[in-house]
């Protein structure tokens, strides 16, 4: 079933879907009077109905209200060392996909590319529909938020809003810390995890959010990428929040 996003609350049991999912919903899907969809908003997902169609909404009557819940019980923060631009954007797909709730991409010492300050804004609003269309797909309830890129220093500041800041650290050996930090993970809690750039963390960055209350983890014996790290590091996270909270 598909599921888009509305921009409104519902009024009278309707929500009003218009603009680029009016059309995606009319004239891409055909979809037709009378067919079901999920529709989300401010967190909730309801099942809804399509009653008509105007001349650029689509009326959708609420059949079953908060019928869907795929959110975590837990909230992740992805702070991304910042790749080249094509595995930026893979990673924000799959972290959507994942469960995550934000995303700040992040330069590091390390990190090959450098953002133009000029283009910021027209990235921020691409990767933004990433978010949005891999939500859709995953049929989320929400729309996972993507910050403007920012530098380590900077998201220092951030991490006091925490309760845990997990690093995903390639120079520590064994699963242990790993399942000290997993085990303190509670229904609630508020994750902000740190994925080196290509390349990985300096030594030094890691002292600094060590300094800042981080705990570093492995992932296992071999090197990942910084794709597959973040992938892993987000599947691990969502499959002990689903299995143990």
């Amino acid at each position: 079933m598909y599921n888009f996003f509305a921009q409104n609350g519902k009024v009278n049991g309707e929500y009003l879907i218009t603009g680029g999912d009016f059309n995606h919903i009319k004239n891409v899907l055909r979809m037709r009077e009378g067919d079901n969809l999920l529709v989300s908003f401010n967190g909730v997902s309801d099942l809804c109905r399509i009653k008509s169609f105007l001349v650029d909404t689509a009326v959708c009557e609420v059949v079953e209200e908060n019928c869907v819940s795929s959110e975590l019980p837990i909230t992740i923060h992805l702070f991304q060392g910042l790749p080249k631009a094509d595995k930026l954007e893979l990673i924000i797909q799959k972290a959507v996909e994942l469960g995550v709730n934000e995303i700040t991409p992040t330069e590091m010492h390390r990190s090959i590319v450098k953002i133009d300050a000029k283009k910021e804004d027209k990235k921020v609003l691409r990767w933004q529909a990433i978010c949005e269309s891999a939500a859709k797909q995953s049929k989320r309830n929400v729309i996972p938020k993507i910050n403007a890129p920012k530098t380590l220093k900077q998201t220092l500041n951030l991490l006091k809003d925490y309760n845990h800041v997990l690093v995903p650290y390639e120079s520590l050996y064994g699963m242990e810390p790993t399942k000290n930090s997993l085990s303190k993970i509670k229904k609630g809690d508020k994750i902000a995890l740190f994925i080196g750039p290509e390349g990985g963390f300096e030594n030094s960055e890691i002292e600094l959010l060590k300094g800042a209350g981080a705990e570093t983890i492995s992932l296992g014996k071999r090197i990942l990428r910084t794709e597959t790290a973040s992938i892993t590091a987000l599947s691990m996270l969502m499959l002990y929040a689903e299995l143990n909270i």
